[in-house]
């Protein structure tokens, strides 16, 4: 199938053209009705006939209907799909330039930058997919998930995305899942995409969103509900009168930001709101095609009547008691209504003064989001009001772009003092060269992205990030100080009126300029630029299989203590540029994670030759020394983004195992995915037992099989040993996947016989 800059209609045929058939399956082998998200994923069973479908247990099946990467992570997944030996890739794929373009000074200057320092990756992104029948969208073409959303995503449809805001497609009703590169991989080269079949959470949405109150809050509310984790292993479904009310790009806003519960994805229902957002981004066609099957892209009727007999678990939201928040900082689950904050920030003891305030990302950088912040910037500008702080505005696609400068939004936010920077990550991701505040100091910034870590931003764990709406973080930018309630409180003697937003441009959208590359179809004939002295890409090595040995006395890398997150693991920002050369990226392993036996970042004791290292000077060593290692996490080890490299670098520096109080479902699929084994403590309480100059065993290897636990055993440095059983959730062929070294080996031993 062609790849074009659209979902081409004989795909959403194929897809609907099933899904009645598939629906009634369903509900026969279910015994009852169905949720939307089951209707979806029994429509992409790779068996319907015999998958199992038992909720937080079985491992399924799925085929998928497209796969999109961005330029970090496509970089090491078409490397690993460069060693499978096929012609081109089994389903459309796309590859979108958005995260190595760094923040400096402006939109034009700093993508001409990025162009020119880039310049090899790009071309090795572009070759690679000219030849393996991959779209390409250029730099500045937009945000992966903003341009999915006005481009590829339709009801009832499947994806996996190699970043884990892939969800942000849920808001036209598709299921989106962030993945690793090799679960793309496994898609692009016509296997099966395989997960546990997720459990599934509904939040029943009531009345209306008015006032200060937007998007964005619902899903600020649902983080400080479930927590970071508490969406892990799960689908979140919204439904009811209040999810009708909310707009498409509203609907994605909440789906988008769900990664930061550890939800699967999160989905809407197709309704009028997402109709209108198909015809006015050019898809009616595929609206008239959703129409048609309408009551198979919603929850059946008996599920909206009663849905805490379908759902696992049911949370209520009326829209219309739902007050502003803002969440933070350092973690996207702590929620504070506006009214409370300055007080909670007082008795924190974080800087109230803001010293920057930034709109946009891949969460709110719709043209909706535009409108309601600059309704408030228009009106802040007429009364002599300013910016006190740096304001920064990111739009997450040329389209947007073009179509808020037509419509002089831009303007209205210039006017206050805001900057426009390119179409892409930026700041969001860490791609931002800071000058305005020391890296030592303490700061608070405000802004409408997803993640607020420690060193997200800007790379300083000084400061202190706060998520809120983008028409918050205006208001919160004129008045300069967390120490403010836009809905009651003055700025200069001058209050603002409630933000006005307009769901989609009257004019429709301008699409700007193009940035879409459709593959030649002479791939054959195109020749993938690697330079072999290269210090940003390198040809992949298989990873070695696994000896059939039993791990002994394994020496602790790291026993990280708290948040180890894959920011923690492998950090971005910097590092991006070496996100195509494994060895030269490794050099940045686990240098954020805490470590519990000193309470520094990012240094241990090497255990060969007892000096104190950075951590990832100490993996090199045992490299090279050929000593295996283990790694310790808390709890939810690896939340965040869905960067393999967290678990490429450990298994490429001959790291085996990785212990944990719980995982996060990326991060423990990813490791699965490179045979490095993630085993989860089955005492909790073991996490406290280990101690630095401990060694690690991990026993009865061969006998590894689902469900079993596995026994381990810890030798004290005077020889006392402690034994102790860890918990797997490996499947029959995730055990194959450990036996063979990596999941991509077992797919490139499959092409070459």
């Amino acid at each position: 199938m062609a790849v074009s800059a659209s979902t081409p209609l004989e795909l959403i045929d194929q897809v609907y053209g099933r899904l009645a058939d598939r629906v009634t399956l369903g509900r026969q082998r279910e015994g009852r009705p169905l949720t939307l998200t089951e209707k979806i994923l029994w429509n992409h069973l790779a068996d319907p006939t015999d998958a199992g479908t038992e909720r937080g247990r079985s491992y399924t099946d799925f085929h998928p209907d497209r796969v999109a990467m961005q330029d970090a992570t496509a970089q090491m997944a078409l490397l690993q799909f460069m060693t499978a030996g096929l012609p081109e890739v089994a389903v459309p794929s796309t590859v979108h330039c958005d995260h190595l373009i760094q923040a400096k000074v402006g939109a034009d200057r700093d993508l001409s930058f990025a162009l020119d320092a880039n310049s090899e990756v790009y071309e090795f992104l572009r070759t690679v997919s000219a030849k393996y029948g991959i779209g390409f969208w250029k730099p500045g073409s937009g945000i992966i998930h903003q341009v999915v959303l006005e481009n590829y995503a339709f009801p009832g449809g499947m994806m996996i995305g190699t970043d884990s805001h892939t969800p942000n497609a849920g808001g036209l009703g598709m299921v989106a899942v962030g993945v690793g590169g090799a679960d793309a991989v496994d898609v692009m080269t016509g296997f099966p995409f395989n997960v546990r079949y997720p459990k599934l959470i509904g939040v029943h949405l009531t009345g209306h969103l008015s006032g200060w109150s937007a998007a964005k809050d619902v899903i600020l509310k649902v983080a400080e509900i479930l927590t970071v984790s508490g969406g892990t292993g799960a689908i979140v479904e919204y439904f009811g009168p209040g999810a009708a009310s909310i707009s498409a790009t509203g609907k994605a806003t909440i789906c988008n930001m769900g990664a930061e519960i550890g939800a699967t994805t999160s989905v809407f229902a197709y309704d009028d709101a997402v109709a209108r957002y198909l015809k006015a981004t050019g898809r009616e066609a595929i609206a008239d095609r959703a129409n048609a099957v309408a009551a198979d892209l919603r929850a059946d009727d008996e599920v909206l009547a009663d849905p805490g007999r379908f759902f696992d678990r049911l949370i209520e939201i009326n829209l219309s008691d739902l007050q502003p928040l803002v969440n933070g900082p350092h973690s996207p689950d702590l929620a504070h209504e506006v009214a409370s904050l300055g007080a909670e920030a007082k008795a924190g003891g974080w800087p109230l003064e803001i010293s920057a305030a930034l709109v946009g990302s891949c969460t709110n950088s719709s043209y909706e989001d535009i409108t309601r912040a600059a309704s408030l910037a228009r009106q802040a500008s007429a009364k002599g009001l300013r910016s006190k702080t740096q304001l920064l505005i990111t739009p997450g696609s040329e389209q947007v772009r073009a179509t808020i400068e037509r419509d002089g939004l831009l303007s209205d936010l210039e006017a206050i003092g805001a900057t426009v920077l390119a179409n892409a990550c930026g700041p969001c991701i860490g791609q931002w060269e800071r000058s305005d505040v020391d890296a030592a100091t303490p700061n608070t910034i405000i802004n409408s992205f997803n993640r607020n870590f420690p060193k997200r931003n800007d790379g300083s764990a000084n400061t202190f990030a706060f998520v809120a709406s983008p028409d918050m973080v205006v208001a919160y930018a004129l008045a300069g100080t967390l120490d403010f309630n836009p809905l009651t409180d003055a700025i200069d003697g001058v209050k603002l009126d409630e933000p006005v937003g307009e769901e989609l441009p009257a004019k429709g959208f301008d699409p700007g300029e193009s940035g879409f590359l459709a593959p030649s179809g002479l791939g054959a004939n195109v020749a993938v630029a690697v330079d072999p002295h290269s210090d940003r890409l390198q040809l992949l090595e298989p990873f070695a299989p696994w000896d059939g040995n039993d791990y002994i006395e394994l020496p602790v890398l790291v026993k990280a203590q708290g948040k180890c997150t894959t920011d923690h693991i492998s950090a971005a920002g910097p590092w991006l540029k070496y996100r195509g050369h494994l060895e030269n990226i490794s050099g940045n392993l686990f240098l954020g994670a805490v470590n519990a036996f000193t309470g520094e970042a990012g240094s241990g004791k090497d255990q060969l030759d007892g000096k104190i290292k950075p951590l990832p000077d100490i993996a090199k060593h045992y490299h090279e020394s050929g000593q295996a290692w283990i790694a310790i996490g808390d709890q939810n080890y690896g939340e965040g983004s869905s960067r393999e490299h967290a678990a490429m670098e450990p298994r490429y520096r001959n790291g085996k195992v990785i212990f944990a109080r719980s995982f996060a479902r990326i991060a423990e699929a990813n490791l699965k995915k490179q045979g490095v084994l993630a085993l989860t403590f089955a005492d909790p309480a073991t996490y406290d037992l280990i101690e630095a100059d401990d060694r690690i065993s991990v026993l009865g290897l061969a006998d590894l099989a689902p469900d079993v636990p596995v026994r381990c055993r810890i030798t004290k440095a005077d020889g006392t040993t402690v034994d102790f059983t860890a918990t797997q959730t490996l499947s029959p062929e995730q055990i194959d996947w450990f036996r063979a070294g990596s999941a991509l080996n077992i797919i490139r031993q499959k092409f070459s016989q």
